[in-house]
């Protein structure tokens, strides 16, 4: 045992096994004393003294003359085809190449190096994760917009979107566009055609005028009008019908300025046609749609004064729910606004409170919170706005000064770390605990379900059902992340979540089918043209059929991908990878190029791992404090960013695209720019490991992107130190395997997902995707591991390592090396492989000493090992897997090596070239492809005509008279023994009756009712065989604002007025839908009149008497034919 070695290094070395080195003869000769000539038969001895003053120039000219050590053929018998066993945890293997016998460390011209695979990648979270040409988990979807590179859609995020039965519309940061569903199967425009990067892919669609970015989108049927709010407090209506020529940006129909101050969050347009608005701090407006109606009527010139009109006829409802200075509903964003149609009220929503509204009267009915109790006063303050204690409050350290004098240096420093880092973890997470829990019950979205029922999401995941007077009925709880959109279409409810996934529904609560529907937040869910469509947070669209899954689903996904070699495209892409244990020290310019700058003209991605970039323990104390409150990075850190990309030709050959740091350790990365419009979505994640898996000295940093819309994941590591460490740097790399997780910082927070929802998204993969439950890595497509690793030799004193060493015993050496032996047993790296490497050990030199005579001659004399190593995995389960879309990533190793040159650092830096094959989808030809299958596909065809069955109903009468504050029922009967009828009342028109003159036909906004009828319930659900019952009532009492004031009033007009009521039948599976009328006539009626007055009081509702019901044919005649003519146009 060598008497440099330590005590702690000559324990280890004493408890391993100290075999000798493999050998194919009887006569085994020493290592120190061989070496061959190139044809492995002509032996001449060396001399017995050790000289380890060898330089890298002796080296090579030795190398050069055909000399070359016998054992390399003892380790060329271990190289074999990639196991097969079944199993998998005890098998290890070689991936083969032909170029076993080169010597140069540098990649053979023709071939790619051999592979050493560790074993445990067969199962688990090491197993390359499933891919197909369609995803087998999830129904078959029309990508109306695929997935967007976040970099392309800076300052045009898609926010949200409205559907129509012929158009998707959708609310961006730069104004609206629409796609008409006749083009939704259509080639994208292309790279070079009119859509911007990003869209290249996209269905067409066409786009307005550059605006205030939209918050919210509403449609109106009735007008034709699509109405978005904006972020600079405008409305702004848009026609629906209209067609851009020449791909004009067309502009908007109306527009007017809601809010001076704050943002327009919500809109909605209540049962009588008037539009709603909420907006910051608890805003609540009306805008009455007989202002609005006139205001649309005017030309274009008159654009001005129809904004006018509009503004000057809002009604403010906070102002008229404040008395005494003091305000009735929360001062809350409002968030969210819904129409309960049903019973003809209006729900508003904050964070932690509602208001409920009578969206005839416009009343305030209710104010409670999301726990269903009841608010009478609710305080402009809630206790979440109240300040948190002051910092400086916080005192940092754990120790006085008394108590730091006794124990050690290193106990002292490390105490005063771990009490700095306490200390800021402390500030940045106060308010926890009840606070949280608070948190976590936030309402992220509203919904009205065809039953008449209420369901609210929240920040837990947590769905809640709602009566329609706001008693809280039940909580279900399908998924642990955060609700944040809700559609329904039938008996059914769409669910979606922060996590990507979309859930169905019935209207009891149970739960249908869930999936990953993107891999991003679902923040809207919206139906329209037979589909449900989903927007994502990074911008994609997909369309779900509304059976969706269920038969057609079976039909799609085979016949799609037998189509797999028309949309299937395979790239080639070099990557270079390179890790350096800097040691604190900063390199010359000339190092770098040596490094990196030399190498990298022919590759496409450069990603650079430095370790120790800054130690100390005031920078690692500092370093954890910035973490916790999200902040990371250092001027040293950046140094070396500025260093390399100068050395790689950044700004003229390659893009810097982005960086993490943690502590000392930095990974970056620069892809050539020819490249960049095919990789983006960057992420980043760091995972420390050091003291108390606190702090940063050893962990590793990570950066994922998307190259040609797969998955690459790139992370460099710095595990435990010391010889007889194995086993803390194997649960080292199980703790950066398991845990890290990739995100964007702060800075760049998910478009239109609110900061609770993304705070609640669990950091546990079982929580976001239960059927995968696997860490980040495990779905990626490529996984790389650069750093240093500091496994060592064992079973080897000093001398007998600088021995092997200069006679570049490689191949005997790395029988010897921790972590190959490691990796063979399954314990680390499971399922990676390594190329095979013919470079000297990398550690340990002395600074500034050159050759191979500068490994550590000091008092510790450290053992010279591999401690810097570059691994990966691809899609590949066997060598001979070829790459298509079911393997989309095909990586091999054409160069691996170290930069002996380099003496900066006692750590030579290491590089590792890799050609990658990457198989993905043309995204507008599959859409194409999913479109003729759609259409001519006669399976799909049945299914789609078996869909739009409608339900037979009949109502009891076509034609109700009313007199004054008359009730009238009107009876609809579902003829079908079979399937639900769901109904909904619009009102198609409505005219007062003028002598001598023909009725005058207008409708409201969405169909709205007259204010003189009040029908209750207007939407519902009839089960088979079942009547249901429709009360229609008229009141003559309306509503006059006078300077934001209401008073309530008997109507003076004596005119007979007509409606017509469209009772519109659905089936609870059925795309189509057919449409009944009934003509209802209010007959002026002097004696019957009722002086009815509201109550005045702030909650309550108003009561109706109802009297028989009379009918009469008086006035139809004129009134039918006037109706069947206006039909027939």
């Amino acid at each position: 045992m060598s008497r440099g070695l330590d005590d702690a290094d000559a324990d280890a070395l004493s408890a391993l096994a100290n075999a000798p080195p493999p050998s194919t003869s009887g006569n085994r000769k020493s290592h120190s004393q061989q070496l061959r000539t190139n044809t492995g038969t002509n032996f001449r001895r060396h001399p017995k003294h050790r000289k380890h003053s060898l330089d890298e120039a002796s080296i090579t000219a030795a190398m050069d003359g055909g000399f070359r050590n016998p054992s390399d053929e003892d380790d060329d018998h271990d190289f074999r085809p990639y196991a097969t066993s079944d199993d998998a945890e005890n098998q290890y293997s070689f991936f083969h190449a032909d170029n076993d016998n080169n010597n140069n460390s540098s990649s053979d011209e023709h071939h790619p190096l051999s592979e050493f695979s560790a074993a445990g990648g067969g199962s688990g979270f090491f197993k390359a994760p499933s891919r197909s040409a369609v995803h087998p988990g999830r129904p078959t979807a029309l990508e109306l917009r695929p997935h967007p590179l976040r970099e392309t859609q800076v300052g045009r995020f898609i926010r949200t979107i409205a559907c129509t039965e012929t158009q998707l519309w959708a609310g961006q940061e730069s104004g609206v566009r629409v796609w008409n569903f006749c083009d939704a199967f259509e080639a994208g425009l292309g790279i070079g055609g009119r859509a911007r990067r990003g869209d290249e892919d996209a269905a067409p669609f066409y786009e307005s005028a550059d605006t205030s970015p939209a918050t919210c989108l509403m449609v109106d049927c009735a007008s034709k009008l699509v109405w978005s709010g904006h972020k600079d407090g405008k409305i702004r209506a848009w026609r629906m019908d209209q067609q851009p020529i020449d791909d004009t940006p067309f502009k908007e129909c109306l527009s007017f300025q809601a809010y001076h101050r704050g943002s327009v969050l919500a809109m909605v347009t209540s049962s009588y046609g008037d539009i709603w608005t909420g907006s910051e701090n608890g805003v609540i407006k009306v805008w009455p749609w007989d202002s609005v109606e006139k205001s649309l009527a005017l030309s274009t010139e008159e654009r001005h004064m129809a904004a006018l009109l509009v503004e000057r006829s809002s009604i403010d409802l906070k102002i008229q729910a404040t008395a005494n200075g003091v305000c009735s509903i929360p001062s809350s964003d409002v968030k969210y606004l819904l129409s309960d149609n049903v019973k003809s009220k209006i729900w508003a929503a904050g964070s932690l409170s509602f208001s409920l509204w009578d969206a005839r009267t416009r009343e305030l009915l209710k104010v409670y919170n999301v726990d269903g109790q009841i608010e009478n006063r609710v305080d402009a303050s809630s206790e979440k706005d109240q300040p948190l204690e002051e910092e400086s409050s916080v005192k940092v350290g754990s120790k006085s000064k008394k108590e730091k004098q006794g124990g050690s240096f290193f106990q002292r420093s490390r105490n005063a770390l771990i009490g700095a880092a306490d200390a800021v973890r402390r500030v940045a997470t106060k308010g926890t605990g009840a606070f949280a829990a608070e948190e976590a019950k936030k309402t992220e979205a509203l919904l009205l379900a065809y039953d008449g029922m209420i369901w609210t999401g929240c920040s837990n995941g947590v769905l809640v059902q709602w009566d329609a007077n706001g008693n809280r009925l039940r909580d279900f709880h399908h998924h642990h992340c955060a609700v944040l959109c809700f559609c329904t279409y039938g008996p059914r409810i769409w669910v979606g979540y922060v996590s990507g996934m979309v859930q169905v529904i019935d209207l009891e609560g149970n739960l249908i089918a869930g999936w990953i529907a993107h891999n991003g937040p679902v923040i809207k869910l919206v139906v329209g043209n037979g589909s449900v469509f989903s927007l994502a947070t990074h911008g994609g669209i997909r369309g779900w059929y509304i059976s969706s899954p269920g038969p057609l689903d079976n039909i799609l996904r085979p016949e799609l991908s037998k189509q797999e070699h028309m949309y299937n495209t395979i790239e080639t892409v070099k990557i270079m990878v390179g890790t350096w244990n800097v040691g604190q020290g900063k390199p010359s310019h000339e190092a770098l190029i040596s490094w990196v700058g030399s190498q990298a003209t022919d590759v496409d991605i450069l990603v650079v791992g430095l370790q120790e970039v800054e130690m100390g323990a005031g920078f690692l104390a500092m370093s954890a404090a910035k973490e916790t409150i999200g902040v990371e990075g250092s001027a040293n850190g950046q140094w070396w960013q500025d260093a390399i990309g100068m050395a790689t030709g950044e700004g003229s050959s390659f893009v810097r695209v982005g960086s993490r740091q943690l502590a000392g350790l930095l990974i970056a990365i620069w892809v050539r720019k020819s490249l960049r419009t095919h990789v983006g979505d960057l992420d980043v994640g760091a995972v420390a490991c050091g003291l108390g898996r606190t702090f940063g000295n050893k962990g590793g940093v990570g950066l994922r992107l998307r190259v040609y819309d797969r998955i690459m994941c790139f992370v460099n590591c710095h595990l435990a130190a010391h010889l007889e460490a194995v086993n803390r740097r194997n649960a080292d790399f199980n703790h950066i395997y398991r845990n890290i997780t990739f995100g964007r910082s702060i800075n760049n927070a998910s478009v239109s997902v609110s900061s609770t929802a993304q705070m609640l998204r669990p950091t546990n993969p079982l929580a976001i995707n239960p059927d995968e439950g696997k860490p980040d890595l495990a779905e990626a497509d490529m996984v790389i591991f650069c750093g240093d690793f500091n496994y060592r030799l064992f079973g080897m004193t000093y001398d007998e390592a600088r021995d092997f060493v200069s006679q570049r015993s490689f191949d005997w050496l790395r029988q010897k090396d921790q972590l190959r032996a490691e990796m063979k047993a399954g314990r680390v790296f499971q399922g990676m492989r390594e190329a095979l490497f013919r470079f000297p050990p990398t550690y340990k030199f002395e600074r500034g000493k050159a050759g191979l005579g500068g490994y550590d001659s000091g008092e510790k004399k450290r053992i010279p090992a591999w401690c810097d190593r570059i691994l990966y995995r691809d899609n590949r389960s066997s060598p001979s897997s070829e790459c298509s879309l079911a393997c989309p990533v095909v990586a091999s190793v054409w160069q691996y090596e170290a930069c002996m040159d380099v003496i900066e650092s006692d750590h030579k830096p290491v590089r590792c070239k890799f050609e990658v094959q990457i198989a993905h989808v043309d995204r507008s030809v599959r859409r194409q492809e999913f479109g003729k299958i759609f259409m001519s596909n006669e399976k799909i065809r049945s299914i789609r005509e078996e869909l739009q069955c409608v339900p037979e109903i009949s109502l009891s009468t076509d034609k109700i008279v009313l007199q004054n504050q008359e009730t009238c029922s009107l009876t609809i009967t579902n003829r079908n023994n079979k399937e639900d009828a769901i109904f909904q009342i619009l009102c198609e028109g409505l005219s007062a009756i003028n002598d001598g003159e023909e009725p005058e036909y207008r409708h409201r906004g969405s169909f709205g009712f007259p204010r003189w009828i009040v029908v209750a319930p207007a939407v519902g659900i009839i089960k088979p065989g079942a009547v249901a019952e429709i009360s229609i009532h008229h009141d003559d009492t309306h509503t006059s604002e006078d300077e934001g004031a209401q008073q309530y009033c008997h109507s003076e007009d004596t005119r007979d007025r007509l409606a017509i009521l469209s009772v519109v039948i659905r089936g609870s599976k059925a795309t189509a839908n057919r449409s009944h009328q009934c003509h209802v006539h209010h007959r002026y009626s002097p004696k019957n009149t009722v002086q009815h007055e509201p109550s005045t009081k702030g909650y309550g509702s108003k009561k109706h008497q109802s009297s028989n019901h009379r009918s009469s044919a008086k006035h139809y005649d004129k009134f039918d034919d006037h109706h069947r003519s206006r039909h027939e146009h």
